[in-house]
C-alpha cells in the first residue's frame, strides 16, 4: 500500500479551500466556535456516510461516475454559488444565521463534488487495489479518510474563530472574499 501516497493526496486536497473548509471558518467567524461546531459535526456526519456507502458500493459507484457526476457538480456548484451569496449578502459577522445548523452542514457535504472526489479517487487509486477483500477495513478506512476532512474543516473553523474580532472589523472585505472563493469553487467544477 501506498500510504505516503494516500494520506500525502487526503491531506492535500482536504486542508484546501474548498466549501466545507471556506463555510467553516466563515460560520466560527460569525457565530463563534461553539455554534461552528453544530455545523461541523452536520459535516462530518455526512462525511461519514458518504465515506461508507463509497466504500460500499465503490465498484458500482465507478461503472456510474460518468453519470452521477454530472448532474452532482450541477448540484453542488448551485449550492455553492447561493451560499456565495449569502456570504456576500451577509450584513456582517454577529446576526442571526441560520446557516450554521447541523443540517445546513449535511447538507452541504452531501452536495460537495470536491468531498465525492477525494473518496472515489482515494478508494480506487489506493484503498480498494490493497484491500478490496477486506469489506471491514475498506469501511475503516474510508472513516479515516472522514476524519482527515474533520480536521481539515475544524482547523479552518477555529483559524476563523480565532480572527473573528480581525473578521467583524472588515466583514465587507472579508465576505466579498468568502463570497468569491466560494464562487471561483462552484466554477472550477467544470475546468
Amino acid at each position: 500500500m501506498n500510504w505516503s501516497g494516500l494520506i500525502s493526496y487526503a491531506v492535500s486536497t482536504a486542508y484546501t479551500p474548498g466549501p466545507n473548509n471556506l463555510s467553516s471558518m466563515s460560520n466560527a467567524a460569525r457565530t463563534g466556535l461553539p455554534k461552528a461546531l453544530i455545523f461541523n459535526l452536520g459535516i462530518y456526519t455526512a462525511q461519514v456516510i458518504m465515506s461508507l456507502a463509497a466504500a460500499l458500493f465503490c465498484s458500482a459507484l465507478s461503472d456510474l461516475i460518468p453519470q452521477v457526476m454530472t448532474p452532482m457538480k450541477v448540484v453542488g456548484a448551485l449550492y455553492m454559488l447561493w451560499l456565495a451569496w449569502k456570504t456576500y449578502t451577509s450584513k456582517g459577522l454577529g446576526e442571526k444565521d441560520s446557516g450554521s445548523s447541523f443540517f445546513a452542514g449535511f447538507l452541504l457535504c452531501l452536495l460537495n463534488p470536491k468531498y465525492m472526489l477525494l473518496l472515489v479517487v482515494s478508494l480506487e487509486a489506493y484503498i480498494i487495489p490493497v484491500y478490496g477483500e477486506d469489506l471491514p477495513l475498506v469501511c475503516l478506512m474510508a472513516v479515516g479518510l472522514a476524519t482527515i476532512g474533520c480536521s481539515a474543516h475544524l482547523t479552518w473553523a477555529l483559524f476563523g474563530g480565532a480572527m473573528k474580532k480581525l473578521f467583524t472589523s472588515h466583514a465587507r472585505t472579508v465576505n466579498t472574499v468568502l463570497a468569491l472563493l466560494l464562487v471561483y469553487c462552484a466554477v472550477s467544477l467544470f475546468l
